[in-house]
């Protein structure tokens, strides 16, 4: 099945049924169905195919630890809820944010503490943003679209100290290696920051976005967004727990001591781990250490410690562990998307999916056309898989094997890999930045990519000239 334009039937199914269906969850499992029943024809073989491939996407090791971070994380933040952590903060921090840009401004401001990765980035800050948005009234899906852009395109940009730095360096090593190429895979990798003009020119719209905003000039219609977006699903569902909540009283150490404490705790462990693996400096530490299992580790510390916290302080055990599992139950639909399509990626590269993009292209594009060929077909996949790793992987082999045949640059290629990576964990309904963020501020998920789509396409536009511009001086 190698080689094959039947490896793009899955992704198909998924995009077209999510924006029928304006839901993710029924396309998603058509389409991998739709995959196990190409590779496994027979009906009975399908369907056990099917199965197979959750199976091994539970199985791997670095997917449980992203799913136990996911539900761990989520109990944490019910158990802040109950003791009124977040509600003390959020009325402590409500009294000086009183509009919409220093709703913006916080979450910026947040950046210093939670730069390390994505996902760790979007759950910290995301539970104290939701209940400031109601406050001064903001338009869910601006402040969504803020906190991913402050995400996605500030992490891609750091050389140091993030969970993608190792991840991103090890790739051009590794073409490096198999090219035969004289390069300091390093190097290389930070002079590619300087050409990753899709996150750069997104950083840019979301800083201008932050302080000027048109939109503002346009009240009226805000709050009917606004209840739009509230008001999906049965009015019933969660009522008992939201009034519960709401006659909590506020205490912001109950959030403080957490968080702090899971700060902390992230970047010792960050350093302890990276040193035991041979790294010499801070910095090298933080790109060698194993973030996924290290934020996994200090969100279990963190949670165990804050446990006896707030008992000592003389919160109800039995409340602390309904809502300990309320809370970890609420991270369930964000688990079993990311689940669904870890197991969609693997029916189609079962189905030759990687290799059939390749032989698309085979070594016939002029040199100055390269990078921004790299770039726009990579977009595309990546809004396809939602995966800046996954485009990554499939991408940087063809990137830099293009830009040796045709003499284009190899850095300004590699930043166009990493562009159109970032264009897709932006962008995409399936991306695990989109679907948490979505999940956490309660929007309905294809909606709110639509929403970033409108916008990204323009920031891809100006990265498509840019890398047109580029190449005719660096070729």
């Amino acid at each position: 099945m190698e080689h094959t334009w039947l490896s793009l039937i899955p992704f198909v199914i998924v995009i077209s049924m999510s924006i029928w269906l304006k839901n993710i969850l029924p396309g998603l499992v058509v389409g991998l169905l739709a995959g196990a029943f190409i590779v496994q024809t027979d009906i009975l073989k399908g369907a056990y195919q099917t199965v197979s491939y959750i199976v091994t996407t539970l199985s791997n090791g670095n997917n449980i630890k992203i799913i136990g971070f996911l539900y761990l994380f989520g109990g944490l933040v019910g158990m802040m809820n109950i003791s009124g952590g977040i509600k003390g903060f959020s009325d402590w921090i409500g009294t000086r944010i009183k509009t919409e840009r220093g709703l913006l401004g916080l979450i910026w401001l947040t950046l210093p503490f939670t730069f390390m990765m994505p996902m760790f980035r979007i759950m910290m800050i995301g539970p104290v943003i939701k209940s400031l948005i109601k406050k001064i009234n903001a338009p869910k899906q601006r402040v969504g679209m803020m906190m991913d852009i402050s995400t996605e395109s500030v992490i891609v940009l750091l050389p140091v100290a993030t969970a993608f730095v190792g991840f991103m360096v090890s790739l051009v090593e590794g073409n490096i290696r198999k090219l035969h190429l004289n390069m300091s895979s390093y190097h290389v990798f930070l002079l590619s920051i300087l050409f990753d003009f899709f996150a750069i020119v997104m950083l840019i719209i979301g800083i201008l976005f932050t302080f000027w905003n048109p939109a503002s000039r346009k009240r009226q219609s805000q709050p009917r967004n606004h209840e739009m977006l509230d008001e999906e699903g049965n009015e019933f569902h969660r009522a008992g727990i939201q009034k519960e909540l709401s006659l909590v009283k506020a205490q912001p150490w109950h959030l403080i001591f957490p968080v702090f404490l899971l700060l902390g705790l992230s970047l010792f462990l960050l350093w302890k781990d990276g040193t035991e693996r041979g790294a010499k400096t801070v910095f090298d530490a933080f790109s060698t250490a194993d973030a996924t299992f290290v934020m996994l580790l200090a969100v279990f510390i963190t949670l165990v410690l804050s446990f006896v916290f707030y008992i000592i302080r003389h919160q109800p055990l039995h409340e602390i562990l309904y809502h300990f599992y309320d809370g970890g139950n609420q991270m369930m639909e964000a688990i079993s998307l990311l689940v669904l399509i870890w197991s969609l990626t693997l029916s189609a590269e079962d189905l030759g999916f990687s290799k059939f993009i390749s032989s698309t292209l085979g070594s016939f594009l002029p040199a100055f056309l390269t990078p921004v060929t790299i770039f726009v077909l990579g977009s595309l996949i990546g809004y396809f898989i939602g995966s800046s790793w996954g485009t990554w992987g499939l991408f940087m082999p063809l990137g830099m094997s293009l830009a040796v045949s045709t003499g284009a640059s190899i850095p300004l290629t590699v930043g166009a890999v990493f562009a159109s990576g970032a264009f897709g964990a932006l962008t995409s309904p399936l991306g695990d930045t989109t679907i948490t963020t979505a999940s956490i501020l309660d929007m309905p998920l294809v909606e709110y990519a639509r929403f970033k789509l409108k916008i990204s396409v323009i920031g891809a536009g100006i990265a498509i000239v840019l890398y047109l511009v580029c190449a005719l001086f660096f070729t």
